[in-house]
């Protein structure tokens, strides 16, 4: 559809960008600091003469860089006057390449869209129009990987992408996903964008891979104010190798994390599972007395201890972990009537009863 020879056209505004770059090459600046939106025109890049503007749409003082950031950021409403859906349909596959290689010349620029919601959604409508574009937009995620991850509306296109890059494309990603896992993972963004890649990653090397790099710090994570929502999604997902490996390395751990809020939902999480229920049991037999009844009697402890003695009673094979925290309980009982542990002392005493 693209005609050189128009002045209007999308090749010509993008021949005369390339051109201009290829004069002054680009050196690409340092990343902006996290959550700094900055925009700047790609470097050594001069505007074009206004009669290259790709549309006649009275803004012709406008650089093809500006007029792009504007039609990716702009509002819905102002969209639906000229959708974008409709624009690139439009396109031929050589145009489209040429969209992509504007949008991702600039890193900062490639930032500053994906930051805006708008923009994000405009650059996951482009990934998967073509395997040319998807390069383009796969290598611009991976030259600011962190910045991207840990962005909120940036996470989306790198999570689109990782379920629509196909081969090489989607190796690297999953290769930088892995290598950074740990500094998403304690990112209050990056959390959320990494629990969504752990649900949809459809590799099954890389996703084991990613599952082991996150239960083997699943002590500090689970510390961690963002890294704690990690450790409970991927006990979530019922996988028993990783469930395993979580219950190995919070061994000796479960007590501590059982008086913090978000730290007893893990616990939790491992009491569901056959696979670590009797890890956090034996904990809490084998534990000080005195360090038990004040688990008991705290304020999300309580839940804990509560559970243990509810999934235990309910699984025959584990009546013998049931009968000795039953025991280690017991002489606690008149402590925890008038406590947060007299959901406990309930418990108990039905059992005597019976």
């Amino acid at each position: 559809m693209a005609n050189n020879n128009n002045p209007f056209s999308m090749s010509t505004m993008l021949n005369s960008l390339q051109d201009t770059e290829k004069k002054n090459p680009a050196v690409p600046p340092p990343p902006p600091p996290y959550g700094v939106v900055t925009l700047a025109t790609p470097p050594g890049y001069a505007p074009p003469p206004p009669t290259y503007h790709p549309c006649p749409c009275g803004f012709c003082d406008e650089t093809p860089s500006q007029w792009m950031f504007r039609l990716m950021t702009r509002s819905e409403e102002e969209d639906a006057a000229y959708p974008f859906k409709e624009f690139i349909s439009k396109l031929s596959k050589t145009d489209l390449q040429g969209i992509a290689s504007l949008l991702t010349s600039d890193p900062d620029y490639f930032l500053a869209i994906a930051r805006n919601k708008n923009g994000s959604n405009r650059l996951q409508r482009l990934i998967g129009k073509s395997d040319d574009v998807d390069e383009l937009i796969c290598a611009a995620i991976l030259y600011r990987f962190l910045h991207v991850m840990t962005d909120k509306h940036p996470s989306y296109v790198a999570t689109r992408g990782l379920r629509v890059f196909a081969g090489k494309k989607k190796e690297f990603l999953c290769e930088e996903l892995i290598r950074n896992a740990l500094l998403i993972a304690r990112d209050r963004h990056g959390c959320v964008a990494l629990n969504e890649m752990l649900t949809d990653l459809d590799h099954p090397y890389y996703r084991n891979q990613l599952l082991d790099v996150v239960a083997h710090d699943a002590l500090s994570l689970s510390h961690d104010a963002s890294g704690n929502f990690v450790i409970q999604h991927a006990l979530k997902l019922n996988d028993p190798r990783t469930t395993r490996n979580v219950a190995l390395s919070l061994r000796g751990h479960c007590i501590d994390l059982s008086f913090k809020k978000y730290g007893s939902y893990i616990v939790e999480r491992l009491l569901d599972a056959n696979e670590s229920v009797a890890v956090v049991v034996m904990e809490l037999v084998e534990s000080d007395g005195d360090r038990l009844m004040r688990l008991a009697r705290s304020e999300f402890g309580n839940y804990v201890i509560a559970k243990a003695l509810r999934v235990t009673q309910k699984r025959m094979a584990r009546v013998e972990l049931f009968r000795d925290l039953v025991q280690k309980l017991m002489p606690f009982l008149t402590f925890l009537r008038k406590s947060r542990g007299s959901n406990i002392a309930d418990f108990l005493e039905s059992v005597r009863e019976n």
